[in-house]
């Protein structure tokens, strides 16, 4: 994002796009001395991927982030997890020898600046408004600017998938769906989400209105099925499994979606006043 005075990197991205954003910066003819900020929008180790390296080669950068997502990048078990998935993606996608010349682990010599609900950061003509938005992880915030009608909720706003959204909130499902309520009122031309890149028009105005729609159908058929099974794993699988039959080429191996679904399911059971079986 490019205001007057400086510009912003909003997101972090995954540890294997450093090369590729740098080829960016000459093929776009982007002047990296103005980049003066970076904006974490939550702390999964796919959104701060990044981060090490410029941070590390630009001390002066300053990075911004939610406090909960600063005390979570300050735990030594949050870093070996984000390594670890890091160094996985890596792999997977054959960029290892690519960024071997790059220092990307995350070490506990990274902080930053906090940004909380409501304070603005401003480029020079160009300001961002801050909204907490947990639900997805508990230290989601998402990005507005008012200017350009663009709103950066990560995955905190569902995630733009081929004609439907994801409706991703692992942590707390009912924080997630306050958290699109806060949001459903902004006038939005330009949805730009960290997945899959964004939407305009009528489909980034109506954006936040579908996923709060889907995500009401979303949590009831997870609640429809906990109470017929009366069991955590056994919901998980079978809401797995209908993701993987309308979406057999689906971007999360099917281990980690159960994981997820385990903790949405296990929270749903606990509103719904039941007794979750583990």
């Amino acid at each position: 994002m490019e205001g007057r005075d400086e510009s912003m990197l909003i997101s972090g991205g995954m540890n294997y796009l450093v090369p590729v954003l740098l080829r960016q910066f000459n093929d776009f003819e982007i002047d990296q001395e103005r980049i003066t900020k970076i904006l974490i929008l939550h702390a999964h180790f796919d959104h701060v991927g990044i981060i090490p390296y410029f941070k590390r080669s630009r001390p002066d950068i300053e990075v911004y982030a939610s406090a909960p997502a600063w005390e979570r990048l300050g735990m030594p078990e949050a870093i070996e997890t984000i390594n670890v998935f890091s160094n996985n993606a890596l792999e997977r996608m054959g960029m290892v020898e690519a960024c071997s010349a790059y220092d990307l682990t995350w070490r506990n010599d990274i902080s930053g600046v906090i940004v909380s609900e409501g304070e603005c950061i401003d480029l020079g003509e160009i300001a961002l408004q801050i909204f907490e938005t947990p639900g997805h992880s508990s230290c989601s915030i998402s990005a507005y600017i008012p200017k350009l009608k663009a709103l950066f909720p990560s995955d905190g706003g569902g995630v733009p998938y081929k004609q439907t959204i994801i409706t991703s909130g692992n942590s707390d499902y009912t924080q997630f769906q306050q958290s699109l309520e806060k949001l459903k009122d902004l006038e939005v031309d330009y949805l730009c989400a960290d997945h899959y890149g964004y939407v305009t028009g009528d489909e980034a105005r109506n954006f936040i209105a579908q996923a709060i729609e889907l995500a009401h159908g979303h949590r009831k058929k997870m609640e429809h099925l906990y109470l017929r099974t009366k069991d955590v794993n056994i919901t998980a699988k079978k809401m797995v499994n209908s993701i993987y039959a309308a979406h057999p080429d689906y971007f999360l191996s099917p281990d980690v979606l159960e994981g997820i679904y385990r903790q949405m399911v296990r929270h749903i059971a606990r509103c719904m006043g039941t007794s979750a079986n583990p």
